[in-house]
């Protein structure tokens, strides 16, 4: 009896993903990054923000998904994600990620560009097929207004137009 309640509980637990599965294939998951099964998603890269002068006005909290060239893949990138992250963390501090004009726009292509290279950096040539900034947050060093605590979320601050705030990751 046993094996039974625990091969049930297997299925249970498998048939969300499998929905995703499907779900991510109807709606063209390919555009998104790669098949289900490819996507690591990222810990938060935390980049300085400079002014003109140089001084450091606040931080861009950057959120990522490297998508792996095939599910074969995927446990060596894993395995090397710590290297990964060291050169993506060296890479954000050490050149600015922001646009020439806008110290307070993230340059998403030029960003993810860098970071791709970063990563087939450790992982060698044809192993990453991409990596995707998801969203961007701005924390400011000394922001102008602090948001009341019993604000809602969505009415805090406006609406981001320089950077994503809604997950380019997800449709």
């Amino acid at each position: 009896m046993k094996p039974v309640a625990i091969l049930t509980a297997l299925a249970l637990l498998a048939l969300p993903a499998l929905a995703a599965e499907e779900h991510a294939k109807s709606e063209g998951g390919e555009k998104k990054g790669g098949k289900p099964g490819t996507n690591v998603d990222m810990p938060f890269l935390m980049a300085p923000l400079t002014d003109a002068d140089g001084k450091l006005t606040g931080y861009a909290y950057i959120s990522s998904r490297l998508t792996a060239s095939s599910e074969s893949v995927v446990t060596d990138v894993r395995d090397k994600l710590p290297y990964i992250q060291d050169l993506l963390v060296r890479d954000v501090n050490g050149t600015g990620v922001t646009v020439a004009d806008d110290p307070e726009k993230v340059d998403i292509h030029g960003v993810e560009a860098r970071l791709l290279a970063a990563a087939r950096k450790v992982m060698g040539a044809g192993k990453v097929k991409q990596v995707m900034i998801c969203t961007v947050q701005i924390a400011q060093l000394h922001p102008v207004q602090t948001p009341a605590v019993n604000t809602p979320p969505d009415q805090q601050h406006p609406v981001d137009a320089k950077n994503p705030v809604k997950s380019r990751c997800e449709s």
